[in-house]
């Protein structure tokens, strides 16, 4: 009778076993595609799949770099990807073009749009930008938005010249001379200062009257019509992860660093910027990565008054359903 037992327990024990294992393989596959190579504002996604927290909700997950806002909204749009990070804006224009994409989290909940130039040319502010050379890609996202960035500022639309340069000739074209004046994301504020010092100028554009949102979470439509669960639990676990890399950023810039190969002191600074187009007040009042309505009701009034796009309700392409309100912004630890 003890042996019949303990070969009763043992196959229990395998079954058990057996269920296990098919339940790690029933695990959602679901890849995220970034929006450009990972930096600091995507360490704490990388530190919480270290950490198995999305496996620990059935979640399969693969990071996938990316190659700018567009590419990750058609990615996400066609559902080739169920996740990825853009530019709001960028989200916002490709829906209006056919793209199934909804923001279901802020991450930046400032604009990351700036300006910069060298004092030394004797520009002080973005009002002396009028009759200078800026240089951006053609598809660079503050040069397609610059009618609406314009009018908020309160420049005429076609007082500047646009030179076409490549995404990485921006600091050696301004170095050079050869613009007058650039527009980068503000999480890459720390390179500028390296190279400028104190010959650096600069405006955010946030703090002069233009402030979309930033870079968002976006999921495609039919997956989350399809799959609410799953986006449910990304989206809180990837909530999660940002909020407690707010208290101890030191483990998740480590873990992006070891991933992406990247310098510690580079992530370190990007971080410290993130982390100031994470704060806002809706953030701290609402929840962390909460879309505001009559912010998105403001926002589509820019895409729309930059872009040739067919009409939407933009209620239809955010949602905070999914978001866990108890999770607000917090003050930076260490």
């Amino acid at each position: 009778m003890r042996n019949l037992g303990s070969r009763w327990v043992t196959g229990a024990a395998l079954l058990a076993l057996a269920m296990d294992g098919g339940a790690a393989r029933a695990a959602e596959p679901v890849t995220f595609v970034l929006n450009w190579v990972a930096g600091g504002d995507h360490a704490p996604v990388y530190w919480a799949k270290e950490q198995g927290w999305y496996a620990e909700k059935g979640i399969d997950l693969t990071i996938e770099e990316g190659r700018g806002s567009a590419a990750s909204v058609q990615k996400v749009g066609a559902g080739a990807a169920a996740f990825g990070i853009a530019d709001m804006a960028t989200a916002l224009q490709g829906r209006g073009e056919g793209a199934d994409v909804v923001g279901v989290m802020a991450i930046y909940a400032n604009s990351p749009y700036g300006v910069y130039w060298k004092k030394s040319s004797g520009i002080e502010d973005v009002q002396d930008l009028q009759g200078k050379k800026i240089g951006n890609p053609p598809s660079d996202a503050a040069r397609q938005m610059w009618p609406a960035i314009a009018d908020a500022v309160g420049l005429p639309g076609d007082s500047i010249e646009w030179i076409n340069i490549k995404p990485d000739a921006k600091i050696q074209s301004l170095k050079a001379g050869v613009i007058d004046a650039t527009t980068s994301f503000y999480n890459l504020h720390y390179v500028f200062q390296r190279v400028f010092g104190d010959d650096m100028g600069f405006v955010a554009l946030r703090d002069i009257g233009f402030n979309p949102y930033g870079n968002s979470i976006v999921v495609n439509g039919d997956y989350m019509r399809e799959h609410p669960q799953v986006v449910e639990d990304f989206v809180k676990v990837t909530q999660k992860a940002y909020a407690t890399c707010l208290e101890n950023s030191d483990p998740c810039n480590q873990a992006l660093a070891d991933a992406a190969s990247q310098k510690l002191d580079d992530v370190e600074a990007n971080w410290e910027l993130v982390v100031e187009l994470m704060d806002h007040p809706v953030t701290r009042e609402n929840a962390l990565g909460y879309f505001d309505p009559a912010r998105m009701e403001q926002d589509y009034t820019w895409v729309d008054a930059s872009f040739d796009i067919e009409p939407y309700n933009v209620q239809e392409a955010y949602t905070n359903e999914f978001l866990d309100t108890s999770v607000k912004m917090q003050e930076a630890g260490g």
